[in-house]
């Protein structure tokens, strides 16, 4: 299995559809990274990413609107659609599973209070809630304990 996570902003609303009688929820995420070129000049790179989250619990959908921050996990998934001229493309995006809200661009400090969705849970919104930093050593699932042994 493959599983993708991505933190970012949403770059606009999301849209709420009906396909084949199941909920799925659209909105794409950005992200970007400074860096300096072989020159030294201070370049911004976005990268995009089209999620899709098929769910029944919709609720979320009114708190997904853009620039909101959110920490999405998901498989990947390949889509083909239909070009204007009539060639095939080719996307990849996100099927999340499960997506936490961070805050928004308007809120000071990135305070990261926020609900949690999935398919197979929900939790309510909670003062400290936070995504695992992705920094060396440690076990996500363990507890700290202050004795290095």
């Amino acid at each position: 299995m493959i599983k993708l996570q991505a933190i970012g902003n949403l770059g606009k609303d999301c849209v709420t559809n009906t396909v084949n009688g199941k909920n799925v929820i659209n909105f794409n995420v950005a992200h970007t990274e400074k860096f300096r070129d072989a020159q030294g000049n201070q370049k911004d790179k976005t990268i995009w990413v089209e999620c899709a989250y098929w769910t029944d619990r919709t609720g979320i959908a009114p708190y997904l609107k853009k620039g909101t921050q959110v920490y999405v996990e998901g498989t990947p998934d390949i889509r083909t659609y239909s070009k204007n001229d009539g060639t095939t493309g080719v996307s990849l995006t996100l099927r999340v599973l499960s997506i936490q809200l961070l805050g928004s661009r308007g809120e000071g400090g990135g305070d990261s209070q926020g609900a949690g969705y999935s398919n197979n849970s929900y939790s309510a919104p909670a003062g400290n809630q936070q995504v695992p930093a992705a920094t060396g050593g440690g076990n996500y699932g363990e507890p700290m304990d202050d004795l290095p042994f």
